[in-house]
């Protein structure tokens, strides 16, 4: 058959399993297949036994298993990441955060500025940091190897760590000199309704108990001890929490400036605060 006709059947095909972006999805399975770029493929022989391939490849997606999954990179930014079953895939909402503290880092003037990528996965958020401050110290945080060994693999420059972000012993060493913390939680209410490709995701990268919120509240004091006075911190989070994750913060004593901050559609996304500076102390009388 000829390839504009088999992607038209992969595109029928997936249309019926509920993929969202069926076209799409299609033409980026024959590209990754064909080794080019989605414009290129249909200037582009197909080889022998890429009829079967493809139709495996198409069959994978029509159960729903994420499209990165097969084949194998996600992009985040200007990076392509390899990813695969056993680390999150990471989404396009999440680069608001990584420009965020991208930024922040720029501007911090510690020698060298130091950030924490708190659950860091495929290594997106450090990666992206890493790339926009050369210069900077990047340390990615995360408890499952197989995600380690993801984010080793994309992270040059960066330091990696296999550890708890809820772990008050967390980077013990690094206690008060970090500039900024960019933390992408497990965040999602435990719940069996979300699309069927989150569910291929790491269970542990996902869900955060019944209200999405265990993760968050345990890093939060773990941050607090890591960051220097005057700090940034920005969370992710799911939807319904904005308003929990900014209380979090409040209640913990230890932060000030907590706002929202929203995604490029406008939804409430990322809550961010301000360790409270050291007050001086007032001078003693005689």
């Amino acid at each position: 058959m000829k390839l504009s006709s088999l992607i038209a059947d992969a595109v029928r095909e997936l249309a019926g399993a509920g993929v969202a972006s069926p076209e799409v999805d299609a033409r980026e399975i024959a590209a990754s297949l064909l080794g080019v770029a989605p414009l290129m493929v249909r200037f582009t022989e197909p080889y022998d036994g890429f009829e079967s391939d493809y139709a495996a490849a198409i069959a994978r997606r029509a159960t729903r298993e994420p499209l990165q999954h097969i084949t194998g990179t996600a992009q985040f930014g200007p990076h392509e990441l390899s990813v695969g079953p056993g680390v999150f895939v990471p989404r396009p909402e999440t680069e608001v955060l990584a420009e965020w503290g991208a930024q922040l880092l720029a501007d911090a003037t510690s020698n060298p500025p130091t950030a924490i990528d708190l659950g860091t996965g495929s290594g997106a958020l450090a990666v992206y940091l890493k790339s926009r401050v050369p210069a900077a110290r990047v340390v990615g945080v995360d408890k499952q190897e197989q995600a380690l060994a993801y984010a080793r693999r994309n992270g040059e420059g960066v330091e990696f760590h296999k550890g708890d972000m809820t772990d008050p012993e967390l980077l013990t060493e690094l206690s008060g000199t970090v500039d900024v913390i960019v933390a992408n939680p497990p965040y999602v209410p435990e719940t069996p309704d979300l699309d069927p490709e989150v569910y291929f995701d790491p269970h542990e990268a996902v869900f955060s108990g019944a209200d999405g919120m265990e993760a968050i509240r345990g890093l939060v004091p773990v941050a607090k001890r890591l960051l220097k006075p005057g700090g940034r911190i920005g969370i992710e989070h799911d939807d319904s929490t904005s308003e929990l994750v900014q209380e979090c913060l409040k209640a913990d004593g230890g932060f000030t400036d907590v706002q929202a901050m929203q995604d490029l559609t406008g939804r409430s996304r990322f809550v961010v605060a301000s360790k409270l500076p050291i007050c001086p102390q007032p001078p003693t009388t005689v």
